[in-house]
């Protein structure tokens, strides 16, 4: 079975991590070497998580209640929460199919006097030109808060420039992964200075919980490769109908979103040694690797297969989407012949206001329904591409007919 899951760390670095839980350091300076080896010009802040840079963003920008927060209309459950917890609305942006980023019609009709803040994802790894939408943004006065977790390229991308704060992840699916972590990139000096004080009163994430979360994430490699992965797939289904939600609860998630305690933390001293090691590690060659696998397989897929978010020129496949009009079948098919294709159940496509009804996203919903994720990247031999791709071509077939 191919895992569609990927954890992007090695051995050594969990032998870091561990280490460094064990000898302790000065957090604050290695805080700061991560922070100007990010942003050598100042105002990068290393955060416990996304959510957690978000929720600081929020706190220190201290809006009304009722103040909308518009969205990219597809993002992930947990970041629609924290806004719902500050007391303001979220509005979805429909989205374009072929960027997969904001439709800029969708975002005019959006845009009314109570918008504050405007929250753009780059998703599957595809980075959006965001010249228009900062245009836009500025024009009506709203921050611009990129999510940048599934983009990340190294240091020498690090957000869109014209954006108020850039968001990139450092979580357990994510790429070059320390099993934790987050940096913003903040432009207004003020906000970050805000940030940076509620940040610095916030308790230190133990040693002894990031410990636990790195021994966890080197089992888990184990679990993933593709002979032990097989044999868990095939036990789970014997007592579970779907074994997806099973496996992705273990990898997902640095903070449980409970209660905005559980994400307002700092990174403890070992997080931020293997977050440094694998910035300063990091090989872009990585990524092209990544992307001649995903262009390999589009080379095999039939030109009636959908694959949203091909039209932005940089990509580097965080994961590889396609579409299909019945989600359950291609899955079911793509896992008897041991490709372990799934649906990205933790997305959701974000609803309107009750008084805003004409806002809901229609293009974004519709793609979540068909959306699956294909295991591809540079392990997968050329000969099981052409042979996954041939599954889906055929059921694709078929499905047209149907």
């Amino acid at each position: 079975m191919w895992s569609r899951i990927r954890l992007d760390i090695g051995l050594g670095d969990i032998a870091t991590g561990l280490a460094r839980c064990l000898s302790g350091g000065d957090r604050r300076t290695m805080e700061a070497r991560i922070e100007h080896l990010w942003a050598p010009e100042g105002r990068a802040l290393v955060a416990f998580s996304v959510r957690s840079g978000l929720d600081l963003a929020l706190q220190a920008l201290d809006l009304p209640k009722g103040s909308e927060v518009l969205f990219s209309a597809l993002n992930v459950k947990g970041m629609i929460k924290i806004v719902e917890r500050h007391g303001l609305v979220p509005v979805p942006v429909d989205l374009e199919l072929a960027r997969m980023g904001p439709d800029s019609a969708s975002l005019k009709r959006a845009i009314s006097p109570r918008s504050r803040v405007l929250v753009v994802a780059h998703l599957f790894g595809a980075r959006l030109d965001l010249d228009q939408t900062a245009a836009l943004s500025r024009r009506h006065g709203l921050v611009l808060i990129e999510d940048c977790a599934q983009v990340f390229s190294g240091i020498d991308y690090r957000g869109h420039p014209e954006a108020d704060i850039s968001l990139f992840s450092f979580g357990p699916l994510k790429t070059a992964t320390a099993i934790g972590g987050a940096l913003a990139r903040v432009s207004d000096p003020v906000l970050f200075g805000r940030m940076r004080a509620i940040q610095d009163a916030y308790p230190v994430q133990g040693s002894g919980a990031y410990a636990k979360r790195l021994i966890k994430f080197a089992l888990l490699k184990l679990v993933l490769s593709r002979p032990v992965f097989a044999v868990l797939t095939g036990v789970l289904r014997l007592f579970v109908e779907d074994y997806e939600d099973a496996v992705t609860d273990a990898v997902r998630g640095v903070a449980q979103l409970g209660s905005p305690k559980k994400i307002r933390k700092r990174p403890c001293f070992a997080l931020l040694a293997v977050l440094e090691r694998r910035l300063r590690r990091f090989d872009a060659k990585d990524l092209d690797r990544r992307a001649a696998a995903a262009q390999r397989l589009d080379r095999h897929l039939a030109p009636g297969v959908t694959r949203p978010g091909t039209a932005n020129p940089v990509h580097s496949y965080w994961v590889y989407p396609m579409l299909a009009d019945n989600p359950k079948a291609m899955i079911a098919e793509l896992r008897r012949a041991g490709f372990d294709g799934a649906q990205q159940t933790r997305s959701q496509a974000v609803a309107p206001p009750p008084d805003r009804p004409d806002l809901a996203p229609v293009v974004a919903a519709e793609a979540l329904t068909r959306l699956i994720v294909l295991p591809c990247y540079p392990a997968m031999p050329d000969h099981e591409v052409a042979r996954e791709a041939e599954i889906v071509n055929a059921r694709s077939a078929r499905q047209a007919a149907e």
